[in-house]
């Protein structure tokens, strides 16, 4: 399993390491990332979840509470719902948007995936996210498991982010490049 060592050492690292392992155990990989791409999306769609999450005047039993009633509401499976019971306990709940994306990158490298991001001033078709991962998957020789997001601020082009590598071909980043051309001109 190839990480970076960064993932390894950071708090958000060693929290997704724990859960991989406990669910690599249990046979339910699947299930904990499904589970956490939903908690990604509930926080991505409530500004107030992520408010809370980040409230430190908000006590532990208070956030265990809602992490349960989350739990609950979503569906998640029991380890999940530990997972969240622990963090609450520890006042590391505001850690989780990058527990969520560590415990991504890990599952992705057990199955020798490699996580990208395209970021899109209008929504892509299917066609053209099938045609994009095609050919990010020739360009990296490895499986790509593509996620996209729309930025009405690209007016339009692409961003692929491919780990710590970025592919800028968005029109904004062309006229901004063109702009600084014609100052220093």
């Amino acid at each position: 399993m190839e990480l970076s060592a960064g993932i390894k050492a950071s708090l958000a690292g060693r929290y997704a390491t724990a859960l991989f392992d406990l669910a690599s155990e249990a046979g339910t990989v699947t299930a904990v990332e499904s589970d956490l791409e939903k908690l990604d999306s509930a926080l991505g769609e409530s500004a107030e979840l992520r408010a809370l999450i980040q409230n430190p005047e908000v006590s532990r039993s208070q956030l265990g509470k809602v992490m349960g009633g989350l739990s609950d509401h979503l569906g998640l499976s029991d380890l999940t719902g530990n997972f969240l019971g622990v963090l609450a306990e520890n006042r590391r709940v505001a850690d989780l948007p990058a527990m969520i994306r560590a415990f991504s990158s890990i599952a992705a490298a057990q199955r020798g995936e490699v996580n990208a991001e395209v970021a899109s001033a209008h929504p892509l078709t299917d066609t053209q996210l099938t045609e994009l991962e095609g050919k990010l998957r020739a360009r990296e020789g490895r499986t790509i498991k593509l996620k996209s997001r729309v930025d009405p601020a690209l007016l339009g082009g692409l961003v692929v982010t491919i780990g710590s590598k970025r592919i800028d071909n968005s029109i904004r980043t062309r006229l901004n490049s063109l702009s600084q051309a014609m100052k220093s001109a």
